[in-house]
């Protein structure tokens, strides 16, 4: 996964999936898998990170590859992937309705769909809590 927009145009930008090639030492070799330049073949080069932080004076530079590899994603970061196959792991109640949604609506089938539910004593469990804050709805009159 692309962790940098590198080239918008090519649909290089973060988040984007991408399969590897050829790993080189300098650039890698990749093809897009989504967006609207899937199949597309990009090379992705190796760039300057400089590290910023004003309480240290001095700073920090380094050449590394925009990339991290990812065998899990994050429910946010997931919106608008289509994936074969989706494992969803709820260690927690999820904080909204709108999330939920999201993670279950990434999968192609139902059957491709397998959901992880534990409690809060982390023994699995077949239901999950739909967290609601009521303050928010003390605030707007209800």
């Amino acid at each position: 996964m692309l962790l940098r927009n590198n080239d918008q145009s090519s649909g290089l930008c973060n988040g984007t999936r991408l399969k590897v090639r050829k790993l080189r030492n300098h650039v890698i070799e990749c093809e897009v898998l989504t967006g609207n330049n899937v199949g597309h073949i990009a090379l992705i080069p190796r760039m300057n990170m400089v590290l910023t932080n004003e309480t240290v004076l001095v700073r920090f530079q380094r050449r590394q590859l925009p990339i991290v590899v990812s065998f899990a994603m994050t429910i946010d970061k997931s919106q608008g992937q289509t994936l074969s196959h989706v494992v969803l792991y709820l260690a927690k109640p999820v904080f909204t309705h709108g999330q939920l949604y999201v993670a279950l609506s990434r999968v192609k089938s139902k059957r491709s769909l397998k959901v992880l539910l534990t409690n809060h004593v982390g023994m699995f469990t077949n239901s999950t809590i739909n967290v609601v804050y009521r303050e928010v709805f003390k605030k707007i009159g209800f």
